[in-house]
């Protein structure tokens, strides 16, 4: 079961680098776009120009910064931990789905099966955090029991 969380860990991570390279990306593109935009007669055109450009930028920038976070968090996380009460890098089994807590990144597949990762502050995260294997917990009217905990 531990090889399923390092699977699991190692697809967060590739989708923070992924996200970080876009974003890395988009910012090269609109300096260069920037860089690119000459004067012309119209000064009011390229003037507006070069504040879109830099609007994406600052967008883009701030799109790393919040990446740059995930990947905090998942440096945090031991994939080969494992724990009886659900907290960061647990994997969740449940009658509704499967849980990875680290970061929300949305539907993971391992060997055709899917499973949520989701953040420990997410309303899922908040609601599973510190539960065990046997316990219950409510999502907008939908029960959810824990199978297993790893």
């Amino acid at each position: 079961m531990s090889q399923l969380k390092e699977k699991l860990y190692l697809q967060c991570l590739d989708y923070v680098q992924k996200r970080m390279e876009a974003a890395e990306q988009g910012i090269k593109e609109a300096q260069q776009a920037s860089k690119d935009d000459t004067k012309s007669s119209a000064g009011d055109k390229y003037e507006t120009g070069r504040a879109m450009m830099q609007q994406e930028t600052d967008r883009n920038r701030q799109q790393l910064n919040e990446t740059n976070k995930l990947k905090v968090i998942l440096n945090q996380v031991n994939p080969s931990a494992i724990s009886e009460k659900i907290d960061t890098g647990s994997l969740v089994i449940t009658d509704n789905g499967n849980f990875y807590i680290a970061i929300s990144a949305g539907t993971l597949m391992v060997d055709n099966e899917a499973y949520f990762a989701v953040s420990p502050r997410s309303p899922i995260g908040l609601l599973l955090k510190g539960k065990k294997t046997g316990g219950k917990i409510v999502l907008n009217g939908k029960p959810y029991h824990i199978k297993m905990v790893i």
